[in-house]
């Protein structure tokens, strides 16, 4: 047995991971959950210029939409652009039929507003990043 790292992997040597752990999890779970394709999807919000001021990141799989990125330019805060970014979130993710949001947020950044938007708390991780703490919330459609 030989341990390797590899900083740019194969894409043949990734396929094989996929492939094992689908393999595995067929074992426990139907073949309709298992093979579901990821849903990636992003909504944007764009000033009358065309120009990107905001937006979400996003990969649905299984009955979960989880929220990769969600930016808002300095700009666009304060005017409720974030709300309604997440609002077609989740009508998007309820018309698709998934029945939870969940997200990574840092102590700097949005906690209070995802909160107010009803997500909650289920994990931390504190001093990740070092000095900071990451928030995993959760919402249920």
């Amino acid at each position: 047995m030989k341990i390797e790292l590899a900083a740019n992997p194969d894409d043949a040597d990734l396929k094989v991971i996929s492939e094992g752990i689908k393999s595995f999890n067929q074992q426990h779970l139907p073949d309709d959950v298992v093979f579901e394709p990821d849903t990636r999807f992003a909504v944007f919000a764009k000033d009358d210029g065309g120009k990107v001021v905001g937006g979400i990141r996003a990969n649905a799989y299984w009955n979960y939409c989880i929220l990769e990125l969600v930016w808002i330019s300095d700009d666009a805060r304060g005017q409720r652009v974030g709300s309604q970014l997440m609002a077609a979130v989740e009508s998007h993710c309820r018309t698709l039929g998934f029945e939870y949001i969940r997200t990574e947020t840092l102590s700097f950044q949005a906690k209070p507003f995802y909160e107010k938007l009803g997500f909650k708390v289920f994990g931390e991780l504190v001093d990740y990043p070092k000095g900071h703490t990451t928030y995993c919330l959760v919402k249920k459609l």
